[in-house]
Parts: structure tokens; sequence; C-alpha cells
């Protein structure tokens, strides 16, 4: 049974951190992309990043390039997102999601929901002013 799980969410102050983690289970890690998405209330859910395991290539939002990054640890099967720098505009539920994905149709298509099959339950990030 294929399964994610993300953790480190919380409550943040404007200009903090946090790492979010997203544990995978179920399958053969070293073929797949992973991305982190995030969901707003009252808004679409978008990507955030996304990490190929093919040929570890990495893609980030235009809004978060420069403050977050994605990193992945095999042995782990877990996949990380390091966020600095938070701004309020950042607050949402984060999700990471994962499928068998052809690493060179990510640059132009790594942001789409419709290309995960598997998805986590969320962990929620909030960043006060």
């Amino acid at each position: 049974e294929v399964q994610l799980v993300e953790s480190g969410g919380g409550l943040v102050q404007a200009g903090g951190s946090l790492r979010l983690s997203c544990v995978l289970s179920g399958f053969t890690f070293d073929d797949y992309a992973i991305g982190w998405f995030r969901q707003a209330p009252g808004k679409e859910r978008e990507g955030v990043s996304c990490i190929s395991n093919s040929d570890g290539s990495t893609y980030y939002a235009d809004s978060v390039k420069g403050r977050f990054a994605i990193s992945s640890d095999n042995a782990k099967n877990t996949v990380y997102l390091q966020m600095n720098s938070l701004k309020p505009e950042d607050t949402a539920v984060y999700f990471c999601a994962a499928d068998k994905i052809d690493y060179r149709i990510l640059p132009p298509l790594w942001h789409v929901t419709t290309l995960y099959d598997y998805w986590g339950q969320g962990t929620q990030v909030t960043v006060s002013s």
C-alpha cells in the first residue's frame, strides 16, 4: 500500500523557518517525482516544489524561489521541504504527492496536480505577521 505521511507543520512568525518531511512507503522510491503542494482557504491547490529522483532535478514556484529548498534522503524514503524567510502568504495546508513521472516532462508540468496519483493527508503551516 502506497502511503505518504507529512509532518513538520506548525505556527511560526514571519521571517521564521520550518522543515516539512514526507515519508513515503509502499513503492520503489527511486523512479518517482515527489512534489510539495499547498492549499490556502478558498484557493486552488498550487505547486510549491518538486524533485525528480530519476535525475535529481528540482523545481520551484516563483513565489518560493530562494526561500524554500527541496531535498530527498533515499535511504530514509523521505523528502524534505526547508522553508526559510516565511511570509504570512505562505500560510496553507502543505501536501506531498508522488508518482512515476517521466523526468523529461517535469520542467513544464511538475506543478500539475493531476500528474500525481499518490497524496499525503497534509500538514498545516501558519505564518503570523
